[in-house]
């Protein structure tokens, strides 16, 4: 079901793209904008995990030196039948953690410093499990295609408003045309948002259920859950970017945050722990 509603919303976020390019420029508008969703959508295919992980200051770790976070992860994948991913730490306190890549066999995974320091092995267990998640059910390109998608359409409407302010409509179909053109430029930015949250939550859900389908337990994710959302609340994250923010596991703590519950990439945490915690009851 949650597959089938991310298929939804990520035709609305294209469909989105195309006929606002429509009300902009008539038909070479929609082209336009057709040719622009491909484009965005291969060039994330390609390059967005090189880009999240480059953007976040992540560097490569060898089994030396992240023993603990080596032997959990080729635990784990072993037991998901998935291959090793690439393993990075990003050099920063507070404990997060998040997966990319555009396919099982191209990902990596990057742990903060903190978390490796912060999380005990029930804990650390929880947390790669959730993340190996998000790499067999492909989540990291459909929120990657996500955020390029509604990316593109923040750039038509800043293109758009432009144009409306220096061009101008003249005559009556023009007029109509005009305020056609007008409330989309409004509206598309604001809707290709709340789509693309909508999707990040959707894959949020989905995958802290399959990690602690994986482990075999729900405990240790739902400890770290409690940890993670204790400690980001105090500790902010730099190097963080609204396109990357939605790959972590939970919302990096980040100066000049407002509105956080409705325009935030992750389903409150006490829901997420909710839900967990429903999962030992039927099981």
């Amino acid at each position: 079901m949650r597959t089938l509603k991310t298929g939804f919303l990520l035709t609305a976020l294209t469909l989105l793209l195309v006929f606002g390019g429509q009300a902009l420029a008539g038909n070479q508008g929609m082209t336009f904008g057709l040719v622009l969703a491909v484009i965005m959508n291969g060039g994330a295919y390609f390059f967005s995990a090189k880009i999240a992980l480059a953007s976040s200051g992540a560097r490569p770790v060898s089994r030396e030196e992240a023993p603990r976070l080596y032997a959990v992860m080729e635990r784990l994948a072993a037991k998901g039948n998935l291959p090793m991913p690439k393993l990075y730490v990003i050099p920063q306190a507070a404990p997060n953690a998040f997966a990319t890549g555009r396919n099982p066999s191209h990902a990596s995974v990057a742990a903060t410093q903190g978390l490796l320091e912060l999380m005990n092995d029930d804990e650390l267990e929880g947390v790669i499990a959730h993340e190996l998640s998000h790499v067999r059910n492909y989540d990291i390109l459909t929120t990657s295609i996500a955020a390029t998608l509604a990316g593109a359409i923040s750039w038509i409407a800043y293109i758009g408003r432009w144009g409306l302010m220096l061009g101008g409509y003249g005559g009556n179909r023009d007029r109509r045309g005009g305020l056609e053109a007008l409330l989309m430029l409004i509206v598309a930015p604001i809707a290709a948002m709340l789509i693309q949250l909508g999707i990040s939550r959707q894959r949020e859900y989905a995958a802290d259920a399959a990690g602690a389908r994986l482990v075999g337990h729900p405990y240790g994710l739902i400890s770290a859950l409690e940890k993670l959302g204790a400690y980001n609340q105090r500790i902010p994250m730099t190097n963080v970017t609204p396109a990357t923010s939605s790959l972590y596991i939970v919302r990096p703590l980040s100066a000049g945050q407002l509105f956080a519950g409705l325009f935030s990439t992750h389903p409150p945490l006490p829901d997420r722990i909710e839900t967990l915690r429903r999962m030992t009851v039927t099981r």
